[in-house]
């Protein structure tokens, strides 16, 4: 193995290793080898691909370090594939050369306002496996054109940008698993104008990716943050599943947001969130413009808005989520804003205070939506059990809505105003002591047909 110190390399934090380690990149084996210390340098370790050949970089089961005191990534990666994930479409060059530059056991720490850890283009099946960036700017970041992307067992912690950060990037095919992404402050996973497809998050642990404990102004993020408004920039074939994923709240901030384009040429869509603990922030789940979106067996407790917030969406299934509020702090529930097509079925949501939501509004809310069914599904404790306002064709069958409290505060079971038509409640079971159980305006031409 190429041993740094062999070249040069003093590895005390203090000297400047920078030339040490690139004379190890150009002269070496191919196997960046760190033995235990730190590694203090200046400008980036860039390494091309087609030139160096097969690379690994190796820290020495993590007891090495370097530390990054000037501007750009510590490491950058640069390859020349412009396929596909496709054998065929590799050039002799990236299949013989380029494949697999492999990053293990090794931590990247910023000492520069500027300071990222990694930064990878056009490289094809890259793997990162035990490493470590903190105070950084951007932990791994994800620029042009890549493929097939591993990252696993690695802890990205505490960056004043993202952890793994998806930047203008055309990306088929990264699994990001069994890893730690925290306190970073533009969020754990971010996605920004980019054409990514099969994008696995699995296994994770993603919390606390916001301002506070950076003490800087608030921006909208999220720990995993996908936004497809940009022009040519989609997200399709996502698996977000068995996560933990949680946050303390910021104005904006979700757990998991997603942004897309409901007139896209492309439909956007072709996402699963299945499995996870996800709490505590403004809105828990926030989709805009989606299209196609699974969201099963979740829990998803307590939040400053909304567990679930779903505005200007179609073909949305919800279901066999618990949604709760755990704390008079917090509060609970679910709103659907100008959607269609959205089916809610098997899901609890509950208000466990006693002391009613922060304010007076309904566990499930629906506005201005259409050809929505909510069916086998608990409302315990609402103020309100389940509003519309302009819905048509919503069809409430086999719910459960009590209040259950030793004291009953709630107003109303179920709540329609506005205008409508074709909407149907039948067979739920009703459980409220105060106020009216049903309340239909049909004046307004709701349309509200009651069979209890």
């Amino acid at each position: 193995m190429s041993n740094v110190m062999r070249f040069g390399a003093a590895a005390d934090g203090k000297a400047d290793d920078t030339e040490a380690i690139r004379h190890a990149v150009e002269e070496g084996d191919g196997v960046l080898h760190f033995p235990p210390g730190t590694y203090r340098i200046t400008s980036p370790i860039e390494i091309n691909l087609s030139e160096r050949g097969p690379l690994g970089i190796d820290g020495t089961g993590g007891t090495a370090r370097v530390l990054m005191a000037g501007k750009g990534p510590a490491f950058r990666l640069i390859g020349t594939h412009g396929g596909t994930g496709d054998p065929a479409s590799r050039k002799s060059n990236v299949a013989n050369h380029q494949r697999l530059p492999t990053i293990k056991n090794i931590e990247v720490e910023g000492a520069h306002s500027e300071a990222d850890g990694f930064e990878l283009i056009q490289t094809m099946q890259s793997v990162f496996e035990g490493v470590m960036v903190t105070r950084c700017r951007h932990g791994i970041h994800l620029i042009e054109r890549n493929r097939n992307v591993l990252i696993s067992h690695c802890h990205v912690y505490f960056n004043t940008g993202a952890g793994i950060f998806l930047d203008g990037v055309n990306l088929h095919q990264i699994n990001i698993a069994g890893s730690h992404l925290s306190y970073n402050r533009l969020g754990g996973i971010r996605i920004e104008r980019s054409e990514v497809r099969n994008l696995q998050v699995t296994g994770n642990d993603i919390e606390y990716n916001n301002h506070r404990s950076h003490k800087t102004a608030p921006e909208p993020t999220a720990e995993i943050y996908i936004d497809t408004t940009a022009e040519g920039a989609s997200v399709n074939e996502v698996t977000i599943a068995s996560n933990t994923i949680q946050a303390t709240g910021s104005p904006e901030g979700a757990n998991i947001r997603i942004k897309e384009k409901p007139d896209a040429s492309r439909p956007p869509g072709l996402f699963a969130i299945s499995g996870n603990v996800i709490g505590s922030q403004e809105n828990n789940v926030h989709l805009t413009g989606c299209y196609g979106v699974a969201l099963s067996g979740n829990t998803i407790y307590s939040c400053e808005s909304r567990n679930l917030l779903i505005e200007d969406s179609r073909l949305i299934n919800v279901s066999g989520n618990t949604f709760r509020r755990h704390t008079p702090k917090y509060g609970t529930g679910v709103r659907f804003v100008d959607s269609s097509d959205i089916t809610f079925t098997g899901c609890g949501i509950h208000d466990e205070t006693d002391t009613g939501q922060p304010r007076l509004t309904a566990l499930l809310e629906l506005e201005r939506c259409e050809r929505i069914n909510v069916t086998g599904s608990q409302f315990i404790n609402g103020s309100i059990g389940v509003a519309a306002s302009d819905c048509s064709h919503v069809t409430l069958t086999g719910n459960t809505l009590h209040d259950i409290r030793e004291k009953p505060i709630a107003q109303h079971a179920i709540h329609f105003i506005g205008k409508g038509a074709g909407n149907l409640a039948t067979g739920n079971t009703i459980g409220f002591t105060r106020g009216k159980s049903i309340h239909g305006d049909l004046t307004s031409n709701c349309n509200l047909t009651v069979d209890q």
